[in-house]
């Protein structure tokens, strides 16, 4: 049946294209519900996700009622919407071009549909409804003979099309009558009012398609390290992350959106449309180990510029996909928010935070790069040195933390361990390149960590490795201990904090929540989605590699039809919520299944996945 245009569709039942410079959100209804232009850190033209009646939607679907249901074209980020209605079948694919190489971009923004009868005879209900500048400009909409000229402040927009359409009040509405093997287009053109030709649009889609399918991960699969029934899942998983990929900079979003809440009609709204240098390790790993080298690269050349540009004490835990440090947050007063989640949020204020964690990251994604490609010269070195030096001066401070809470600075644990692994990852560096370090300060600062984690940051009454220092609450984070070479698998305190989470964090479905314990915001989230994967990849490498092939499919089977997964899954109605689809599940996603292909003995080119080359470069075992 139809929807009320009024009503929040699900988060499940989204879609996601885009063209390495912003994304859009489409719908199972046909609707183009949210997306930022020129960029994805823009001001959006459409917003409806953030609110149903101001926000501003781009929508084809039928006038009767149907069923619908979306796909993409195999190995593409190309969308499909599939609508069934008594009297015929309807398409419309969606996408953003991108041509084949990759190197020339289409000027300017561009987003084509192509709206095709499959079946019978179907009237298809056409509403453009764009919202510049957050829905705060001033909107018109404007007919002429080859098709609809919107402004609103001082941007436009240009829909190509032939159509008739009803202009009034900023939105154009039409219905168009197709029978089955007509095919209608409307392309969307940021910024000029130049018409798009039909033959133009159906080139660019060739392109596109080609683009994608020759970037995708491809293998036979039965001999692939990700071989097995998420096989598909996880070449979508590296789709997503490179359609979060920005294409000048190498930098990858956390996620497109921002504001979808962690809690639905609480506060817990966040813009994730940055980088954040945590997931640099995480991410490296993942693409490489999809053999998708140069992008590793790219994002790792990204992030080092950003310690060439910055003193250690002013580096950021996010920036701008342009490397933009000025992200202030600011709140949107005038959205009512995704099913009334106030306040809308964009910027965010974690810029300001101390989170000693990311020099652990920025070291350790530095050490699986060059391990990799043997690439770093002496002023990369210099850039490192810096950070690692830094750390024996900070590393005693509390933080904000990875999970950048808002209750003020802590001493968390999970810190402490990465400014260990900061100094840990820069000794193995300097020993193994022959660079010049304070290597006796440097290993008389790790040991320091090393004790204080054991004595403070365990908890013998809970029997794990804890939040904070002299703490008995959970944290997650406590599962990557071994994974980085602190201490080993077989490590009685690992089996028992691996065991503690089980019990402690762990939903009967096997679903991970972050941590316990307060956290200076109301109310409360569900389960995280890359808690869940650590999980799986904390069994695995236990030897329980039953046990976590069956948490690894329980998670899976929180995916979308579409194989995309939010930030965090809700408890009660085991539904996605928060910033959609989010980078870091589906680099936990490929990561897990990358580790469940090792454990059962296959292997692949890449990085060697953390926690099974803990012999090279670590400190763990002479300490």
């Amino acid at each position: 049946m139809t929807r009320n245009v009024s009503e929040y569709p699900p988060l499940e039942a989204y879609g996601l294209v885009g063209n390495l410079e912003t994304c859009a959100l489409v719908s199972v209804d046909g609707s183009v519900d949210w997306c930022p232009l020129p960029h994805l850190e823009s001001p959006s033209v459409f917003a409806r996700l953030l609110d149903a009646e101001r926000g501003g939607r781009f929508g084809v679907r039928p006038a009767a009622a149907y069923e619908s249901t979306q796909r993409y074209l195999d190995r593409t980020n190309v969308l499909r919407t599939e609508f069934r209605t008594a009297m015929g079948d309807l398409a419309v694919t969606d996408f953003m071009p991108i041509v084949e190489d990759g190197g020339e971009r289409i000027r300017p923004p561009t987003m084509c549909r192509r709206v095709t009868c499959e079946r019978g005879r179907t009237e298809v209900e056409v509403a453009f409804e764009p919202r510049f500048d957050y829905a705060r400009a001033e909107t018109t909409v404007e007919a002429r003979d080859d098709g609809l000229l919107a402004a609103g402040g001082e941007e436009s927009a240009f829909l190509t099309t032939d159509r008739p359409f009803d202009v009034s009040d900023g939105e154009a509405t039409a219905t168009v009558t197709l029978t089955e093997g007509d095919a209608e287009w409307f392309v969307l053109r940021y910024g000029d009012a130049e018409p798009v030709a039909d033959g133009t649009a159906g080139r660019l889609l060739d392109d596109t398609v080609s683009f994608w399918r020759g970037w995708a991960h491809s293998c036979t699969e039965s001999e692939c390290v990700f071989g097995g029934p998420w096989h598909d899942q996880v070449v979508r998983s590296g789709l997503v992350l490179k359609l979060l990929t920005h294409r000048e900079t190498g930098a990858i979003a956390a996620a497109p959106t921002t504001s979808l809440p962690e809690d639905v009609g609480g506060v817990r709204n966040w813009d994730y449309r940055y980088n954040w240098i945590r997931d640099a390790a995480f991410t490296i790993q993942a693409l490489s180990n999809l053999h998708h080298g140069a992008e590793a690269r790219s994002y790792f050349e990204w992030f080092l510029d950003r310690c060439r540009a910055e003193d250690p004490e002013r580096i950021q835990p996010l920036y701008g996909l342009h490397g933009d440090p000025d992200l202030e947050e600011r709140e949107l007063e005038h959205l009512s928010g995704y099913r009334g989640s106030s306040p809308v949020r964009v910027g965010n204020g974690a810029i300001h935070q101390r989170q000693l964690d990311i020099y652990g990251e920025l070291v350790l994604a530095v050490y699986e790069t060059v391990s990799d490609d043997g690439t770093l010269d002496r002023d990369d070195w210099d850039a490192v040195r810096a950070i690692v030096d830094y750390v024996p001066e900070v590393w005693r401070e509390p933080d904000a933390g990875i999970w950048e809470v808002r209750g003020g600075p802590r001493h968390f644990v999970f810190s402490k361990l990465m400014c260990w692994v900061a100094l840990d990852r820069g000794i193995a560096i300097a020993e193994e390149h022959g660079f010049d370090a304070p290597l006796d300060r440097w290993r008389a600062v790790r040991n320091e960590i090393r004790e204080a984690v054991l004595e403070r940051g365990y908890s013998e009454e809970r029997g794990a490795f804890v939040r904070a220092f002299d703490d008995d609450a959970l944290d997650a984070t406590a599962l990557l201990v071994p994974f980085v070479g602190f201490l080993p698998f077989d490590d009685e305190r690992v089996q028992r904090t691996v065991e503690a989470i089980r019990t402690g964090l762990t939903t009967e479905e096997g679903l991970v929540r972050r941590y316990d314990g307060d956290d200076g915001l109301p109310g409360e989230e569900g389960t995280f989605v890359l808690c869940s994967f650590w999980l799986v990849d904390a069994l695995a490498l236990s030897g329980r590699v039953e046990e976590a092939r069956e948490v690894f499919l329980g998670v899976l089977d929180y995916a979308n039809p579409l194989g995309l997964l939010a930030e965090v899954i809700d408890e009660d109605g085991g539904v996605q919520v928060g910033n959609y689809p989010q980078a870091f599940s589906h680099v936990g996603l490929v990561n897990s299944a990358l580790y469940l292909g090792r454990a059962a003995g296959r292997t692949g080119a890449g990085i060697e996945p953390m926690g099974l080359e803990l012999g090279r470069g670590t400190g763990a075992s002479e300490e």
